[in-house]
């Protein structure tokens, strides 16, 4: 008896595997849609940028929210966005829908803006002189050589008077 049983699920077991398979091979349901919809940061503070990530819509898509304007997923297999949060968005907790363009599926996330602007560092001396400030710069630093230079010989000709 617990042969026919242990043959009865296996046999169960090897037909959901067997039916589950082209499934499988697929990727997934026909008609597509958004997945793995990604935000970051998670959290952000108010006039940053967030950046959306998703995955399923081949010809791009749209992302809206309440805490920025709408904008577009770039197309391909990965879709990128970047949106800029509002600089008055009320600080909380916000949720985004992504939409492609070729079907109706809609894709939530979640995220959370911060009170404040953050910090505004720059590039924090990463980025060297441009050509203009190396210009004026070299500018200036001859200009006061020449004057110093001048300012020098004049006050010891003016001081030789015997």
């Amino acid at each position: 008896m617990r042969a026919s049983r242990a043959l009865t699920v296996a046999l169960a077991v090897g037909a959901a595997v067997g039916f589950a398979a082209p499934a499988a091979v697929a990727g997934g349901p026909p008609s597509g849609g958004p997945t793995s919809v990604e935000v970051d940061p998670s959290s952000v503070h108010q006039g940053a940028t967030l950046r959306i990530t998703a995955r399923g819509c081949q010809n791009g898509g749209r992302v809206s929210s309440n805490a920025f304007d709408e904008v577009h997923l770039s197309s391909g297999d990965i879709n990128y966005a970047t949106a800029r949060i509002h600089d008055h968005t009320t600080p909380g907790n916000y949720s985004l829908a992504v939409k492609c363009n070729d079907n109706d599926r809609v894709a939530t996330r979640s995220f959370r803006v911060l009170e404040g602007r953050g910090a505004d560092g720059g590039l924090g001396g990463a980025a060297g002189p441009t050509d203009t400030e190396m210009a004026i710069g070299g500018g200036l630093a001859g200009t006061a050589a020449i004057g110093g230079a001048l300012f020098l010989a004049r006050r010891r000709r003016v001081g030789v008077r015997v």
